[in-house]
């Protein structure tokens, strides 16, 4: 069974530079509040896993291609797939649009980390079969 999850953020004043169009570093932001929000969906909150168990996924890749400007005040749609999962890493692939119309696309990868060691580990068990049930088939 392949998932997409999908959510909405509305483009705030202070995503914007003086044009009123959404500011890249701003989008990153933006993206990674998307990524908290699919975690949790998963069952898989920040706050816990990073306090409680002590492992986060912290971004070890990431393109961005931007197609048309956003603004001040529209609201984005961000469609979320998984497209690879490996043994301590996972793929995604994001598609940003507005109304319809596509704004930009992310291909990210997360890699499970022990956040005392900083080092790679592999997924918890339960997290790879939550993973894997998401996965995009090619």
């Amino acid at each position: 069974m392949s998932h997409v999850f999908t959510t909405t953020r509305e483009l705030r004043f202070g995503d914007c530079d003086i044009s009123g169009t959404a500011y890249f570093p701003a989008y990153l932001d933006i993206l990674n509040g998307v990524n908290e929000e699919f975690w949790a969906h998963l069952g898989y909150p920040w706050h816990e896993i990073i306090w409680k168990d002590r492992w986060g996924t912290p971004t070890v890749h990431l393109t961005c291609d931007f197609s048309i400007p956003s603004l001040f005040g529209q609201t984005l749609t961000f469609d979320l797939r998984v497209v690879k999962v490996g043994r301590s890493s996972v793929t995604l692939k994001h598609d940003i649009s507005c109304e319809g119309e596509k704004r930009w696309n992310s291909t990210q990868v997360l890699a499970a980390s022990d956040l005392d060691k900083h080092t790679s580990v592999p997924w918890p068990e339960e997290v790879k079969a939550t993973l894997d049930e998401w996965l995009v088939e090619a």
